[in-house]
């Protein structure tokens, strides 16, 4: 079909977002499972969380001894994995939403004669944001279970208990930080990687190399949407996790956070977080392409 190969910064080489569902919930979910320890980890890191190995496994605890900094990921890759599935399955149907939706508004959008910047931003925009509003209990439940010191067993329990101490509202408690960090890093995400994919050189149709060349390409504008997004909203990931922590509100947390720390706390958890952020974004978006590539390709034969 003509649109099939008509815009090169869509996700799929061009490919019509429309014709993929799939593809993006598959991709989605690939990199939800492999990304979540790393998940794990950042989120024990920026909730200030206390890690203690003594329980691990004596080859676990005598690594950790060894590298203190890295205690949080041999914790992370440990079990038990409290609430993994749920939070896998948040992230899975998450992400495909937010960078479908993205997509696939932009042809809505451009189709209607919408300028090219207000297709690029106002989808994931407005997409990122419903989805962060309706994930919000989710999240605060996964992140709150990961305390290694909490007794709650599993998502069931943690929503509980959230609920028993803070109500209803205290389930979307810390939305409006969650907003704030989840909103601009797709945003920037799905701006850098259409910029750097127009920035690319255009991969030649007729090369015998092309499906190589195109997730060359795709690796290249992943990575560098997935470290844009990470590094952008680290503070704000900080400041949403004390809030999750604390149950203080936004300007209460900040102070909090600039009491204790000062301003190191908008770095704090930073490497972290730009492993556990970036990582996850960047595969979602190379997986999909290249999902969608494989299936390109089967229709072709």
């Amino acid at each position: 079909p003509a649109q099939k190969h008509s815009d090169n910064n869509n996700m799929g080489g061009g490919t019509a977002a429309k014709e993929h569902p799939v593809e993006y919930f598959c991709a989605s979910s690939v990199a939800a499972v492999v990304n979540y320890p790393l998940w794990r980890a950042s989120a024990l890191g920026q909730s200030g969380f206390r890690v203690c190995l003594a329980g691990a496994n004596p080859l676990i605890s005598n690594a950790a001894s060894s590298f203190p900094a890295l205690v949080p990921y041999f914790y992370a890759f440990s079990p038990p994995y409290k609430g993994m599935m749920a939070t896998v399955m948040g992230m899975s149907w998450a992400r495909a939403a937010i960078f479908y939706g993205s997509d696939r508004g932009k042809e809505v959008l451009e189709s209607m004669g919408v300028s090219n910047t207000m297709s690029t931003v106002l989808p994931p925009l407005v997409v990122s944001t419903a989805v962060q509003c309706i994930n919000m209990p989710l999240v605060r439940a996964t992140i709150t279970l990961q305390n290694p010191e909490s007794p709650v067993r599993n998502i069931r329990e943690s929503l509980r208990k959230i609920h028993a101490s803070h109500g209803l509202s205290g389930l979307w408690h810390g939305t409006s930080a969650g907003i704030l960090k989840t909103v601009p890093k797709y945003v920037t995400a799905v701006v850098v990687k259409d910029y750097v994919g127009k920035a690319l050189p255009p991969v030649d149709p007729t090369s015998p190399n092309k499906d190589r060349d195109n997730l060359i390409n795709s690796a290249i504008k992943s990575s560098a949407a997935g470290v844009a997004g990470a590094v952008l909203t680290n503070p704000l990931d900080v400041i949403r996790n004390e809030m999750f922590k604390t149950n203080l509100g936004l300007t209460d947390a900040v102070k909090a956070l600039h009491k204790e720390l000062g301003w190191d706390f908008l770095v704090r958890g930073m490497s972290k977080n730009i492993v556990a952020v970036s990582i996850p974004v960047a595969s979602t978006i190379f997986f999909t392409d290249a999902f969608i590539q494989y299936t390109n390709s089967r229709e072709d034969c």
